[in-house]
């Protein structure tokens, strides 16, 4: 075996020993509360970008994950559009089963075990519940923040706006903070 293939299957290794670990940590997180949550989380449990929803809406009710519908499309779009990086993770903080102690307890859980570099918050729900569950003030739609190495941004609404042209206007004004963070120029 080349020096080459040796790096490329211990590569292939390392990825999978995190990616074992990140889904059991996820799973375990899956776990805190009365059950199985009606709404999962969903996306790349290694993704470098976390996307933290409040209230489930109806598509994500209808289909059990978070960001199912139209508002997770729109999520694609603009980070895209953005630069940011493809691999993504979503959850709803609000799910019905789990109290607001458990709830800080999920999302802390989560963040760890996905271990984002990016931290978008979209909606103040979820802003205020993120900032509580890792203990840092408040956050303010469209100020970076930095927590443990990853930057935190917070959105007014990104599902609100869909359906708002001038809180569309503004959300994607919030979100181009994640770009201006993202470049290291």
């Amino acid at each position: 075996m080349s020096r080459e293939q040796e790096t490329t299957a211990r590569s292939a290794r390392l990825d999978r020993m995190f990616r074992e670990k990140a889904r059991s940590e996820i799973a375990a997180a899956e776990q805190v509360g009365e059950g199985a949550p009606s709404v999962l989380t969903h996306g790349d449990e290694l993704a470098q970008v976390l996307l933290v929803k409040g209230e489930p809406g109806p598509a994500d009710l209808d289909r059990g994950y978070a960001l199912a519908g139209p508002d997770g499309e729109a999520a694609d779009k603009a980070l895209d559009a953005l630069g940011l990086p493809a691999e993504r993770f979503a959850l709803c903080t609000r799910i019905p089963g789990v109290g607001a102690d458990e709830r800080a307890t999920r999302i802390r859980m989560l963040v760890e075990a996905v271990d984002p570099r990016f931290v978008l918050a979209l909606d103040p729900l979820a802003a205020a519940d993120l900032a509580e569950a890792v203990g840092i003030d408040p956050l303010a739609p469209g100020v970076p923040r930095t927590w443990r190495g990853r930057t935190v941004v917070s959105v007014e609404g990104l599902e609100a706006s869909l359906a708002d042209e001038d809180l569309k206007r503004r959300v994607w004004g919030q979100l181009k903070a994640l770009s201006v963070a993202a470049d290291p120029s």
